[in-house]
């Protein structure tokens, strides 16, 4: 591991709207922290500056989405928040429409601020950047390992960490890493860690996926990865896989789980609210749908219970 990578693990501040990438969750094909050849950006002309935004239409569900970030979205349409813009559509009884960009940084204010699309289905509840609905799932970062490994790790506690190689998702050197560095460096858990970019070579296939993929090539022996892409990773991987929901530290300033919603405009309290009786109404099919991506549901704490 280069030293500019073991200074990013010691150096890093956890910010809980981390996976407003979350996913996206936020989470390239190697140990450093830079990327893997160019990343090709796949943004429509219509971002260009000066290009006419077409107004909201009440008849249109607009949703900002990325192209090619399984199992959340693609342009195809497979991910489950596909799933979840189509389910809330029909129950609006409006067309869906996609504005296609990718969830990288500057997402909210070049896609939803600006116009070009109307609600992000999937975001942190704790996000300041949108009005955000009720929250419809909560998960938290997995341990991922093969299922040879016994006893499973569920704590970063767990001393066998201070020998086996860890794969953890990073977002640069930016000091707004993910949890799992922070966890494992305040333990002194440094030279055995590789860090993969969240944002990894958008030219291929699943680029968030990086840290997964590594535990598959043997480059790692337990990986720490967000919730849905744990779930979805073991449900698809050929080789048997164990994930284990990370049994974080008792300091509310480092959380591991992460309760998700959708997103708006924060001056857009008619969508908020019609969104809102969606979710309510159909919380059983939406579980229905994260349970078929494998999408692991942590348990809501008993002290924020709604």
């Amino acid at each position: 591991m280069s030293s500019g990578s073991k200074q990013t693990v010691l150096s890093v501040l956890i910010v809980t709207a981390t996976y407003v990438f979350v996913g996206w969750l936020a989470i390239s094909r190697h140990a450093s922290v830079q990327t893997a050849g160019p990343v090709h950006l796949v943004v429509p002309p219509v971002t260009e500056i000066g290009a006419a935004v077409p107004p909201p239409d009440p008849h249109v569900l607009r949703v900002c989405s990325d192209p090619n970030n399984l199992p959340f979205s693609d342009r195809t349409e497979r991910g489950f928040e596909n799933r979840l813009a189509e389910l809330t559509a029909r129950e609006l009884h409006r067309s869906l429409v996609y504005y296609w960009q990718p969830q990288r940084r500057g997402f909210i204010r070049t896609a939803l601020n600006t116009g070009r699309c109307d609600v992000v289905i999937g975001v942190p509840t704790a996000s300041e950047m949108v009005r955000v609905t009720r929250p419809y799932y909560r998960s938290s970062f997995m341990f991922v390992s093969r299922r040879r490994r016994r006893p499973l790790i569920s704590s970063f506690d767990d001393p066998r960490l201070q020998h086996l190689r860890v794969g953890i998702p990073i977002t640069g050197n930016d000091y707004a890493n993910p949890p799992a560095a922070q966890a494992l460096a305040v333990r002194h858990v440094i030279d055995n860690v590789r860090g993969y970019p969240v944002y990894g070579d958008y030219s291929r296939p699943r680029p968030s996926w990086g840290v997964l993929d590594a535990l598959l090539r043997n480059e790692v022996d337990v990986a720490v990865a967000w919730g849905p892409l744990a779930g979805s990773f073991a449900q698809q991987s050929r080789t048997p896989i164990d994930i284990v929901p990370v049994d974080g530290p008792s300091d509310p300033a480092l959380p591991f789980a992460f309760d998700m919603s959708m997103g708006v405009r924060r001056d857009d309290r008619v969508l908020a609210a019609a969104l809102d009786e969606v979710l309510a109404r159909r919380g059983i099919e939406i579980r229905q749908i994260l349970a078929s991506y494998g999408v692991p549901l942590a348990k809501v704490p008993k002290e924020v219970q709604r």
